[in-house]
């Protein structure tokens, strides 16, 4: 019987899961880079809904970065000895991050061109 969907359990398990990645070097890296991206963004003179585009990029490679992270854990979980199949896994989810990045730079550059 698939147990009932409890939203105070699953924010917990959400939050669970941000303490798990905010460990993650990368991960802490990529979210000092969007807390100073916000800030920047607050002093911009741009309309709001540049802003919200230009925000929403910013969580992008949060966001992958984070499957990236639970990917590794799962390939971590199946196999500790290399196997070349656990590689290709890790190297495409790590590929996956590294296109994840090249959203908020496309996008801010956009904006920077446009409006200025």
């Amino acid at each position: 019987m698939k147990p009932k969907y409890n939203l105070f359990k699953n924010t917990l398990y959400a939050i669970s899961g941000f303490f798990y990645v905010i460990k993650e070097r990368a991960f802490q890296l990529e979210l000092l880079a969007f807390g100073i991206a916000v800030i920047i963004l607050f002093f911009l003179s741009y309309p709001l809904w540049a802003k919200i585009f230009m925000f929403a990029s910013l969580l992008i490679p949060l966001i992958v970065e984070s499957l990236n992270t639970a990917i590794e854990r799962n390939v971590d979980l199946v196999t500790k000895e290399f196997h070349p199949l656990a590689k290709e896994a890790k190297d495409i989810a790590s590929f996956s991050v590294m296109l994840s990045l090249i959203v908020p730079i496309s996008v801010w550059s956009g904006f920077i061109l446009y409006f200025n």
